[in-house]
C-alpha cells in the first residue's frame, strides 16, 4: 500500500507516507501507482489538486485532511480525524468511502461552487482581509459578510434575473433552479458581456476567457469518510 500527501509531511509509526508540495505535482510522474493520497488543505487546495488528477485511468481515494480556511468539501463528506485515517490503514482496514461528483466550466473544475454574483463579492472582499490576524480562520469571511449584507440583500433579486449572472452551489441541489441560482448541474450554458471573466470557483477567485460558458458534469472521485 502506497500513501503519498501533498501539501504538508504527515508521519505514522506503522506507515510509509510519501510527500511533495502541490507545486510540483506535474513533476510527479508515477501518481497512479498510489493507493491514498492526503490532501492537505481547504477547498481551493482540494480543487487544484484534483483538477490535475480527476482524468488519471486509476483514481486513488483521497485522504481530506481540512487545515484552511474554507473546508465546505470536508464537511460534506464528514471527513475524519486524519490520525483515524492512517490508524486504519496500518491495521489494514479500508476505511469507508464516499463518491465525490465533480464538474466544469470550461477549462476549470469546481468542486461544488462556481458563480459572479455575490459570492465573488464575498470572496474577493475576503481575500483583501487575508492579513495579519485575519489571516487564518473564518474572522475574515464573516467580517465581509457583515459588510457587503447591505448591498447583497439590494443586489441579489436583481442578479437573480440576470442573463450574465449566476451562482452555483451544488450542496442546495433539492433547489434544482431559482432564477440563476442553481443546487444542481446538468447542462448548462451562460453567456456573458465580457472575454475576460472573474470567476468565483469554490472559494478561489480564477480568470476565465470566453464569452460563453459551458458547464457540466466531470464525473467523481473517491473520498474517505466516517
Amino acid at each position: 500500500m502506497r500513501i503519498l500527501s501533498i501539501g504538508k509531511k504527515v508521519e505514522h509509526k506503522g506507515l510509509t507516507i510519501d510527500f511533495i508540495e502541490a507545486s510540483s505535482l506535474p513533476e510527479h510522474h508515477d501518481i497512479e501507482q498510489y493507493d491514498y493520497i492526503i490532501i492537505n488543505g481547504g477547498d481551493g487546495t482540494v480543487r487544484r489538486v484534483l483538477k490535475q488528477l480527476h482524468t488519471l485511468e486509476k483514481i486513488p481515494v483521497f485522504i481530506l485532511n481540512p487545515t484552511g480556511s474554507f473546508n465546505v468539501v470536508a464537511r460534506i463528506h464528514r471527513a475524519p480525524e486524519i490520525t483515524k485515517v492512517l490508524d486504519m490503514l496500518a491495521k489494514k482496514i479500508k476505511p469507508k468511502t464516499q463518491k465525490h461528483h465533480l464538474f466544469k466550466l470550461n477549462d476549470e473544475l469546481f468542486l461544488f461552487s462556481a458563480g459572479n454574483m455575490g459570492d465573488l463579492q464575498h470572496i474577493f472582499l475576503s481575500e483583501t482581509l487575508r492579513f495579519g490576524w485575519l489571516k487564518h480562520g473564518m474572522l475574515k469571511y464573516i467580517l465581509a459578510l457583515i459588510f457587503l449584507l447591505p448591498v447583497h440583500l439590494i443586489m441579489t433579486p436583481f442578479m437573480l434575473m440576470s442573463k450574465t449572472r449566476f451562482f452555483i452551489f451544488t450542496p442546495l441541489r433539492f433547489i434544482k433552479k431559482f432564477g440563476t441560482f442553481y443546487g444542481e448541474v446538468d447542462k448548462i450554458e451562460i453567456d456573458l458581456e465580457n472575454e475576460y471573466n472573474m470567476l468565483e470557483l469554490d472559494g478561489d477567485i480564477v480568470t476565465v476567457h470566453g464569452k460563453h460558458l459551458y458547464i457540466r458534469q466531470a464525473g467523481n472521485v473517491p473520498v474517505v469518510t466516517q
